[in-house]
């Protein structure tokens, strides 16, 4: 009885793997989100919901369909996905090649010697005058290795994590790719509005310049106010050029992130004003931000592949154990392999006990651990992260509500002040020097309302990819 619950209890011995099953770590969260309105008297408000889900096409909340369209020829042609989908792939089938390395493995194998051996030695063939003769072979091996101390399963159990994480890494590209580029767009709008209002002031600038020149051919004005205005149309011209080349720039992002040469003529996009800012923020709660990130998922199976790796690593200091056989036939003639009295056999178990390894053996088990402490703490550095992403970007859409009311009040002021100082310089109850300082404050409010609408769409952006981004579809 005691004889047969031996093999017994290697068998179920083997079927557990050492090292920590699921390591763990400690990590504090935040309280969650309230809820709240982020309100704008220039804009519509924005309805913070903790708690709610967000969409997987959350770019399709800016109600835009050229937007939309490019977000599909991403998805579809991008070469980070493209990327991050072989990464996975690889990763996959190098799981499943160290799961088959646990089975028993099975060999075949053929081969056919032509020998003459020397009279002056003992003929092996039963006829002691035939010293040329060709042996055939063939033989099947079969080998297992008895998995007594799981170290086979803790390298299944890494090789899964691993493909694990490039999944959450695939996730994280295709939310990242998205954000990229609705980003780009949003920031291609507001440059290509930017650049209007620059060319807006430079004819203003124009036509002020004309009517100062006429001025001065009547004498009411002196060259120095025709210089001054000449300078000031410079100036509004000197800012087109750094305008165009951001929106070049932002033009070859996003033809990059659809898969196409930058200078390709690019599908029509969309503009500023046909971009919808979503007046529903769903903010996840923190523990539903810890389980959607796809980073912190990542960084939360990585750590798991750290305690696998532990667990081979102890192993590989315990006995292991090796069954292997062997079948065949041999002989002269290929047709007379398996004939009576040629097959063989043998049956083979072995024991391998490390003894001395130079202390290599306890250092890769030390190296394990500490590589185990590394995925903890990045880990929680990744958990951390998450919650400062969602904080910034809250913090980001409050304060854009208020820059935005902000900018929406400077510009319609400079405008008013710009068009009673041009009316007041016809009537020359202003001089010069004020239509110059009206028209420089006019054309830095434009800009400024300019860029605080993008601001309100950026960290929209931020936010719907700070909480995770959605559930992005699986490959």
């Amino acid at each position: 009885m005691k004889r047969a619950a031996i093999p017994l209890l290697a068998l179920a011995t083997s079927a557990c793997a050492l090292g920590p099953k699921s390591p763990t770590t400690a990590i504090s969260l935040p309280p969650p989100a309230n809820a709240a309105t982020i309100p704008s008297a220039a804009g519509p408000a924005q309805q913070v919901v903790p708690g709610a889900a967000v969409r997987a096409d959350w770019w399709r909340l800016f109600d835009a369909p050229l937007l939309d369209a490019l977000v599909d020829r991403a998805l579809a042609a991008n070469n980070d996905l493209a990327t991050a989908e072989a990464n996975l792939r690889q990763a996959r089938q190098q799981a499943a090649a160290t799961a088959g390395a646990s089975l028993p493995q099975i060999d075949a194998g053929y081969q056919a010697q032509r020998i003459r051996t020397s009279r002056t030695l003992s003929n092996p063939l039963p006829d002691p005058d035939q010293y040329l003769y060709t042996l055939h072979s063939a033989q099947l091996s079969v080998a297992y290795p008895l998995d007594l101390f799981g170290a086979q399963r803790s390298k299944l159990l890494s090789a899964r994590a691993a493909a694990e994480v490039a999944q959450h890494r695939l996730t994280a590209a295709h939310t990242t790719v998205i954000a990229n580029l609705v980003t780009a767009v949003i920031q291609q709008g507001a440059l290509a509005a930017q650049m209007e209002a620059a060319t807006d002031a430079i004819h203003n600038n124009r036509d002020i310049l004309h009517m100062m020149k006429v001025r001065q051919a009547v004498g009411e004005i002196g060259a120095a106010d025709v210089a001054a205005q000449e300078t000031a149309l410079a100036n509004a011209e000197a800012a087109l050029p750094p305008l165009t080349r951001q929106l070049e720039h932002q033009r070859a992002v996003i033809a990059m992130l659809i898969g196409i040469a930058p200078g390709s003529p690019l599908p029509k996009l969309p503009a500023l004003a046909d971009l919808t800012l979503p007046d529903t923020l769903p903010v996840a709660l923190p523990a539903q931000i810890v389980a959607n990130r796809p980073d912190v998922r990542a960084a939360e199976a990585q750590m798991r592949g750290a305690g696998a790796d532990v667990g081979a690593a102890i192993a590989a200091r315990l006995p292991s154990i090796q069954l292997s056989a062997n079948i065949g036939g041999e002989a002269t003639r290929f047709a007379d392999m398996f004939a009576t009295g040629n097959p063989f056999w043998a049956l083979i178990g072995g024991v391998t006990q490390p003894i001395f390894h130079g202390g290599a053996l306890l250092h890769q088990q030390k190296a394990a651990e500490a590589a185990l402490e590394a995925a903890k703490a990045q880990y929680r550095a990744a958990v951390l992260q998450a919650f400062a992403d969602v904080s910034d970007a809250l913090t980001g859409l409050r304060t854009d509500a208020q820059a935005l009311d902000a900018a929406a009040r400077a510009s319609d002021a400079a405008d008013r002040n710009l068009g009673f100082t041009r009316r007041q310089l016809e009537l020359g109850s202003v001089g010069t020097l004020a239509l110059l300082n009206a028209s420089a404050s006019d054309a830095q409010a434009n800009a400024q309302l300019v860029q605080a609408k993008a601001a309100r769409l950026t960290d929209t952006v931020a936010l719907f990819q700070a909480v995770g981004g959605g559930v992005a579809p699986q490959r």
